[in-house]
């Protein structure tokens, strides 16, 4: 519930009770005295008595002090009017402070930096290596030729000094390259980065490195300062996959991780966040932040299962950061190429955002690399590249616009130069450019790894819960039905073997002939159709005096009252942002424009109620549903409507970007042939049905948050598939205004406009900027844009803003201007937003005053968005939203392709068990001990003595550190005893195992598991899961399994390693590698196997859990 609003009658009800406490005290306390004073005095006696201790009536002292209740009554009513005065403190702060505060801001100018030096690195051995200097100068003259450049703040490059990079380098790493420095020795330098992967070496290369993280590091210092709202690097070389002591992937410094280090260390920064979505995972920068809560890293990259570059199990959806930083790192693998638009912006719609929202950074970092963009012969992905400035735009209003786009990788010149040149467009304000082609619906890859890395992560996230979530024992009874259980999965491929030498020369693979060409011809389609030309004026307004006529004659009080749009159009005047607009002369709508929503009767009654008198006026609103009448009535509905299309006419002639209507009486409840809710023409409707038969417009789509359903807009479209209703509002089960089922979440359309309308129905009050910002990524903006509108019409009612007197909800004035920002996206920028409800004047002011502002390019401040509250548990409003929400995208789903895949449900509980390991590299190594010798079979022995990469190696050789570091293994730690081993009977052990048997419930061979208790083969929980299932019906807990020999128990989530095992193992072994397993374990093999229980056969209960002991999972490379 919202504290309340202290006001001046609040204060003088304070006054009154205070006084009617005291009063009722000195009421008491005289009649008590009174009756002591008789029985003393006996009835009819002397008031002077003459006893001991007696106070004569006339002593001054007892007739001046106060009762003991009278005091206590004062007491209270000042603690009673303190706390009143807190609350007052409080509230004024929490609802409007950042609103006043951003007065006087005005948008900042957009940084650039870069240096013409950068085109010097080059591979002096290899022509037609993908990082070359084309790939920088071709985005500097696209930027260009769209005069992008000359808009910026050009700042001056700089070179980082050792000691920033040596905040995540070692020394050796550093001298190492600076030893490069102005060598001109070819063969010398090709030589030395043959040892590297995917490296180059050229006498500039040190220079420019310091180069490129000097330069990254000046645009982060500049908007942390203030100094630029935000701001692009074009720099080379590249910097996301460069490591602690390793150059790789053309990268020697990693310019992004030493930034957001340097505004850790430096600014003191407490939360970043870094976007990468070049195409190949930036494994340096998720090292350098794994473990650090400081830091989310989120990666969307092509994967395949690891064949693709560069070829780690750290890449997929389970490596979600570790110790402290567990939940801060998402992976999005792509295990398929051809990923469109679609599959990104759900990406961003269904997980990145409402983390980001949630997470609230100070500052955002994007890699911005653009070889997953159509054509790219390295990424293979065919992301259009006007679809980039539609995934940097819901980021821009985040961190405060502290948004930092840093060059990586990209290797079509032409979609690298278009999608950079349009990023750095979207940063300088401009609108998104509209999509040229259809957006493509999500693919199932996208679909099973977008699940699977929100299953992971969403015991972590409280934004993550919308997916409802099954168990294990109905994952059984639901096999049979292929229902909407979703499943994870890892499978794991993997690369090339690894080499001491890398390749040099022709690293560069050319897609083929026809397929260049067919890319090259849409990319040029592309160009040509997407319009950037915009309209000169960024914002017009539509407001007329003569709307204060209409009020309640009756009702002076009454809450639709003409001080709404008063106060509203003051405080834009007050902001400064009218001399910023095109004002739009005034014009009433036309009978006939009117009737484009509405019955001519209906117009014609309202029109005879001219010059009625009040009585008359009052008697016939008495007719309808929360409507008053006046003899102007008429006039101010057809000026408001009028209004409205005026400002419709400005956007879609192309002479304003978007439009502001700041109009009265609202609208939105009006029915096609009566008013309704203080609504008399269904101005919204109007304007909608106008656009369409004027500018023959075939999608429009209307977006009603004001806090009552729109009843009237949506019965009016109900059954037309040109106009998408969307609507937000307090519905509580039918009990709210306008009440009944029309506005519940399975009310979808009738006819034709079946699936075009979309109700979000509030079952509680209490609703804030978190619980619309959710429903607005996860629902709202994926339909928007599968609809694809051509204009957006705001029924901009802010009755749902905190302090309204009707609403009880608890959107502030900058929740409305991020929710404008976001919608601001779709239609080339053309979105009107017309006034509603609302009816706290200075919520509304405000509110509509951040959406202006917003409009503008001006900053607004970033909704906090609950991050006190996210520390509690949550509240029952979000749990009832997170409700609502499941129940509209279970019924959308089956209309909108783009939300098919929300309603899936995910494994209840953690999902990151059994095949997690706690750190990828570092944290591993620090704990390890494992042999370094050079024993046959040893990784990393003699070239004749290894295993041929990819074959399975037997468990009983040596790995050395080298292995973990190449991932061709991983290390967790098992238990040393576990109280199940009981259960065995390992002199009745098989004295053969197929280790190719498979799953006996569904057929998979990919990842399978036999039951110990009863040689049951079940897979894994990554495929089916029937293991698992078999173990919990079966109470069988230990399982081994076929593809590294490890034992799991599922009683205790753990490894398993005990000689007792030994017996299951060696079968196993045998048939897998035909040569019995080495025995490994401290004490003395026995040939029964019956082994005591105690840690490493021992009989005793030493626990040695937490020793050093490893199980190496090895993972096949091929």
């Amino acid at each position: 519930m919202s504290p309340p609003i202290v006001t001046r009658r609040s204060a003088q009800q304070a006054k009154i009770q205070t006084r009617a406490m005291a009063s009722k005290s000195k009421g008491a306390a005289g009649a008590t005295a009174a009756t002591a004073a008789g029985v003393i005095g006996g009835g009819g006696g002397s008031s002077a008595g003459g006893g001991s201790g007696g106070i004569s009536a006339a002593d001054p002292r007892k007739a001046n002090k106060p009762s003991a209740a009278l005091l206590e009554a004062k007491r209270r009513a000042r603690n009673m009017l303190k706390n009143q005065s807190n609350v007052m403190q409080e509230c004024v702060t929490d609802i409007f402070q950042n609103a006043v505060d951003c007065k006087g801001a005005v948008r900042k100018p957009t940084a650039l930096i870069y240096d013409e030096s950068m085109s010097q690195h080059c591979c002096l051995w290899d022509k037609e290596h993908y990082e070359c200097p084309e790939r920088f100068t071709r985005v500097l003259e696209r930027c260009r030729e769209l005069n992008l450049a000359e808009r910026c703040l050009e700042l001056p490059s700089r070179s980082a000094t050792k000691e920033e990079i040596l905040r995540l380098h070692t020394e050796e790493h550093f001298e190492r390259l600076k030893q490069t420095s102005g060598i001109r020795d070819d063969e010398r330098m090709e030589d030395l980065s043959s040892r590297y992967d995917s490296i180059y070496i050229h006498p500039s290369t040190f220079e420019l490195s310091l180069l490129a993280t000097g330069s990254t590091i000046e645009l982060v210092d500049h908007l942390i300062a203030g100094k630029a709202q935000n701001g692009m690097a074009i720099i080379r070389p590249p910097g996301h996959h460069a490591m602690k002591a390793e150059f790789n992937g053309y990268c020697f410094f990693n310019n992004v991780a030493l930034a957001a280090q340097h505004a850790l260390d430096v600014h003191k920064l407490q939360r970043i966040l870094i976007i990468d979505y070049d195409v190949h995972h930036g494994q340096g920068t998720q090292r350098f932040f794994y473990n650090d809560p400081r830091v989310v890293y989120f990666s969307i990259h092509r994967f395949e299962h690891g064949s693709f570059w560069p070829h780690l199990q750290e890449s997929d959806y389970h490596a979600i950061g570790s110790g402290a930083g567990r939940g801060y790192n998402f992976n999005v693998p792509l295990n398929a190429i051809g990923m469109t638009n679609g599959d990104y912006l759900a990406i961003f719609q269904q997980l990145l955002l409402p983390v980001a929202l949630e997470f609230q950074p100070e500052l955002i970092i994007v890699s911005a690399g653009y070889d997953a963009a159509l054509g790219c012969p390295e990424g293979e992905m065919e992301v259009t590249p006007a679809c980039y400035p539609h995934l940097l735009n819901p980021l821009l209003r985040l961190a405060d616009s502290r948004v930092a786009v840093v060059l990586e990788g990209g290797y079509c010149l032409d979609s690298l130069a278009e999608g950079a040149a349009l990023t750095l467009r979207s940063l300088l304000g401009d609108p998104c450019p509209r999509l040229v082609e259809v957006l493509p619906l999500p693919r199932p890859e996208l679909t099973q790894a977008l699940l699977s890395c929100i299953a992971v992560h969403r015991t972590h996230w409280r934004c993550l819960q919308l997916q409802r979530t099954y168990d294990s024992k109905e994952l059984l009874d639901q096999e049979k039905a292929q229902t909407d259980l979703h499943k994870l999965l890892r499978l794991w491929i993997g690369g090339p073997p690894p080499v001491d030498r890398y390749p040099t020369r022709d690293t560069a693979i050319p897609l083929p002939p026809e397929k260049l060409a067919r890319n090259a011809a849409r990319l040029q389609v592309l160009r040509t159709e997407t319009k950037l030309s915009l309209p000169a004026v960024r914002v017009c307004y539509s407001y007329d005096a003569q709307m204060l006529l209409h009020c309640n004659l009756d009702d002076p009080g009454h809450p639709e009252q003409p001080s709404r749009v008063q106060h509203i159009h003051k405080m834009h005047e007050e902001y400064g942002l009218l001399a910023r607009m095109k004002q739009l002369a005034p014009r009433a709508a036309t009978t006939d424009e009117v009737c484009l929503a509405h019955t001519r009767s209906h117009v014609n009654s309202v029109r005879r109620l001219m010059g009625r008198d009040p009585e008359e006026l009052h008697r016939v609103a008495a007719g309808y549903n929360s409507v008053y009448l006046h003899p102007r009535t008429f006039d101010c509905a057809t000026l408001a409507a009028g209004a409205v299309l005026q400002a419709v006419d400005s956007v879609l002639r192309g002479e304003s970007r978007h439009g502001i209507c700041n109009v009265r009486p609202p609208g939105h409840h009006a029915e096609q042939d009566q008013p309704h809710g203080f609504c008399i023409f269904n101005n919204v409707a109007i304007a909608a049905q106008y656009a369409i038969r004027d500018f023959g417009l075939e999608r429009v789509l209307i977006v009603d948050w004001d806090v009552h359903h729109g009843n009237g807009t949506q019965h009016i479209f109900e059954a037309n598939p040109k106009v998408l209703y969307i609507s937000l509002h307090r519905y509580e089960h039918g009990a709210f205004f306008p009440k009944g089922p029309d506005g519940n979440y399975d009310v979808v359309g009738k006819g034709a406009g079946r699936g075009f309308n979309v109700n979000i129905p509030w079952n509680k009050k209490g609703m804030g900027d978190l619980e619309y910002a959710l429903a607005f990524q996860q629902l709202i903006m994926p339909i928007a844009y599968e609809f694809n509108p051509q204009l957006v019409l705001v029924s901009a009612g802010f009755d749902a803003a905190i302090g309204d007197p009707l609403g009880g909800c608890k959107v502030t004035p900058e929740g409305y201007g991020l929710l404008t920002h976001w919608l601001s996206a779709l239609a080339g920028g053309r979105i009107v937003v017309c006034l509603e409800g609302g009816y706290n004047v200075n919520s509304i002011s405000y509110a509509m005053t951040m959406c202006t502002k917003t409009l503008l390019g001006d900053p607004v401040p970033t909704p906090q968005l609950g991050a006190v509250a996210l520390q509690k548990p949550p509240t029952v409003a979000h749990q009832s939203c997170v409700e609502s929400l499941q129940s509209c995208l279970e019924i959308q789903r089956s209309h909108w392709r783009s939300l098919e895949f929300v309603g899936r449900r995910l494994p209840a509980g953690d999902c990151v068990g059994e095949n997690n390991n706690e750190d990828f590299l570092t944290a591993s190594l620090r704990q390890l001990n494992i042999s370094n010798d050079d024993a046959p079979g040893a990784a990393g022995g003699a070239a004749g003595d290894r295993n041929a990469c990819g074959d399975e190696r037997p468990s009983g050789s040596k790995p050395k550190v080298k292995a973990l570091e190449q991932n061709e293994m991983f290390a967790v730690y098992p238990l040393k005893t576990c109280p199940h081993l009981s259960l065995l009977r390992p002199e009745e052990a098989p004295q053969s195992i197929d280790s190719g048997a498979a799953c006996s419930v569904c057929g998979s061979t990919g990842e399978n598991w036999v039951c110990l208790g009863c040689r049951l083969v079940g897979c894994g929980r990554y495929m089916g899961g029937h293991m698992e299932l078999h173990s919990a019906e079966a109470q069988h807990p230990l399982a081994m399994s076929q593809a590294d020999l490890s034992v799991w128990c599922y009683a205790c989530s753990s490894y398993v390693d005990h000689p007792r095992l030994y017996a299951y193992l060696n079968p196993l072994h045998v048939d897998k590698f035909q040569e019995p397993m080495a025995w490994t374990h401290g004490c003395p093999r026995r040939e029964d196997g019956c082994y005591p229980l105690g840690a490493d056969g021992r009989d005793d209960d030493e626990d040695l859990a937490g020793s050093s002991g490893l199980c190496l999972r090895l993972e096949r490379n091929n």
